[in-house]
């Protein structure tokens, strides 16, 4: 008996939607995550980018344990001499409160050209709506 191994051409993706409203962003994350990859197929194969479709709405809703809300940070650099800064959790929840859930989602995805690929599967809302109910997407339980 030959091992199946899924082609390209052969994946089925699905759509789901997550709601982020008082979901913890950790745990939230690594179940994204997992469903981007395609872990949760029978047929997932780490070489191929297997994985469905995830939109988060109520991105501005996900909550930390902890004193995370006080403590965390994000780095970016600006690529010049003594160019690193930090934001605080706080400060990033105001502004841009969809790249919280984005960066920890892409955090657990592969450092390679197909985590970019699987990344790129991954649409963060702030509000409640979102642009792909022609996808009808299911619901995705955390």
């Amino acid at each position: 008996m030959k091992t199946y191994v899924v082609k390209k051409g052969d994946v089925d993706r699905k759509w789901y939607v997550v709601d982020a409203e008082n979901a913890i962003l950790g745990r939230m994350a690594t179940r994204v995550a997992t469903v981007l990859m395609g872990k949760h197929k029978p047929t997932y194969s780490p070489h191929i980018d297997n994985g469905d479709f995830v939109i988060v709405i109520n991105a501005d809703k996900v909550r930390v344990t902890g004193k995370k809300e006080l403590q965390k940070t994000y780095f970016r650099h600006t690529q010049y001499p003594g160019g690193g800064k930090h934001t605080a959790y706080k400060d990033m929840k105001e502004k841009h409160p969809e790249r919280i859930v984005e960066h920890a989602v892409k955090g657990m995805l592969p450092k390679n050209k197909l985590g970019k690929a699987q990344y790129r599967k991954l649409k963060v809302y702030v509000g409640p709506g979102h642009p792909h109910e022609a996808q009808q997407p299911e619901k995705l339980e955390i």
